[in-house]
């Protein structure tokens, strides 16, 4: 099939959807279709600079990435999301749709605007579409009022996770299948041998618990002498947090963002994976891509995560709790045959629910599903 997967963010700054987007891209092209991954771009510049507060990667995207609009920063779920709003961004998804004449489109936050709206608007061919967040979802009241009729053109609704399929029923009621985002699964990962590193992987938005992190640090350090890799969040962004908090840089490591392989490699070599999330996750993404590097966790007990966590693969703790976080962290470090065992079960766990080959192969099954309908007329 060719097949169109369309995100409203940019490649150039990470986050769970567009990574999740990515790998869905390869693994189907690994599957011999003919796929296309159509999202934002923010080149290097002055005016780059301007819009974001943060770096990202702002290199030529891979082939197989075609960009058609600049993104601003537009909060929202209590993250931050790198959303594309380029006026011109709707004349050029036209042009590019009625050029490639795609099989499929495969659209994820459907109701964003305005490159999934505008796909949705001037699509010819069978959508399918993909519901990552959790939580109110405020934003979806005046988004059903305005644009909401455009979700009768999609002819199969998709979920990453329970929670992620209450959040979208509760403003576009229907069926949803359920199917988890996917993880890269290193060939080889070895729980054992680990250096003495904790890892964290995310933005600097509130709801990551980035700052719960930075507060238990001291004493982390201290009770154990491990180092803290942080990935995914502005260096500079740290820095300020540090400074607010108060809280010393001795034994972090601030990486910034950073590609796959780096992030893969540095899972892999670290002892622990810690997330302490505050809420508004609908799918433990990071979590999973530390089960696949053989790695344990600790992480928060909120809903989006107790579906990917098993008293097998780490701990919960509560949110907002730094001391329950030192304790569980010092915890899982002194006692490594049990670290170890947790690491392979984690490993063994993501082999089986989240390898990619098997959520493309599910994927697959609903375009075959879909293509074999007469899709509704595009919107004139």
């Amino acid at each position: 099939m060719k097949i169109g997967v369309i995100v409203p963010f940019s490649w150039s700054y990470w986050g769970g959807v567009v990574e999740h987007a990515e790998h869905q891209t390869q693994a189907l092209i690994d599957r011999g279709h003919d796929v296309r991954l159509v999202c934002g771009h923010d080149p290097p510049g002055n005016l780059t600079r301007i819009l974001h507060p943060r770096l990202g990667r702002h290199t030529r995207p891979p082939a197989w990435v075609t960009p058609v609009g600049r993104s601003v920063v537009v909060p929202a779920n209590g993250s931050l999301p790198n959303i594309v709003l380029t006026p011109q961004t709707v004349a050029r998804l036209r042009a590019l749709l009625e050029r490639e004449r795609f099989d499929v489109l495969h659209l994820h936050e459907p109701m964003t605007p305005a490159i999934c709206v505008a796909s949705l608007a001037f699509a010819r061919c069978p959508v399918v579409a993909t519901w990552h967040a959790a939580g109110d979802l405020g934003w979806m009241r005046g988004a059903v009022r305005f644009w909401g009729f455009l979700m009768d053109r999609i002819d199969a609704r998709i979920a990453v996770s329970e929670q992620a399929r209450a959040s979208a029923a509760r403003w576009l009621p229907g069926h949803y299948d359920v199917i988890p985002n996917g993880v890269f699964v290193p060939d080889e990962a070895e729980p054992t041998g680990r250096e003495q590193r904790i890892a964290f992987v995310g933005r600097h938005d509130r709801r990551k618990g980035l700052a719960v992190l930075l507060q238990a640090w001291p004493e982390l350090r201290r009770r154990t002498g491990a180092r803290l890799r942080l990935m995914g969040a502005d260096p500079l962004q740290v820095r300020l947090a540090l400074t607010r908090l108060r809280v010393p840089d001795d034994g972090i490591d601030v990486l910034g963002v950073v590609t796959n392989e780096v992030r893969t490699a540095e899972l892999a070599s670290a002892k622990l994976l810690v997330s302490p999330a505050l809420g508004g996750e609908s799918f433990g993404l990071v979590l999973a891509e530390a089960f696949a590097c053989a790695t344990p966790v600790v992480a928060s007990d909120i809903d989006g995560y107790r579906d990917v966590m098993t008293p097998e693969t780490g701990l919960l703790v509560p949110p907002d709790d730094p001391a329950a976080l030192v304790d569980a962290v010092e915890a899982m470090l002194a006692d490594e045959p049990r670290r170890a065992a947790l690491g392979a079960a984690a490993r063994r766990l993501a082999v089986e629910r989240y390898s990619w080959p098997d959520v493309a192969r599910r994927l697959e099954q609903v375009y075959e599903r879909v293509a074999q309908r007469e899709p509704a007329e595009a919107v004139a």
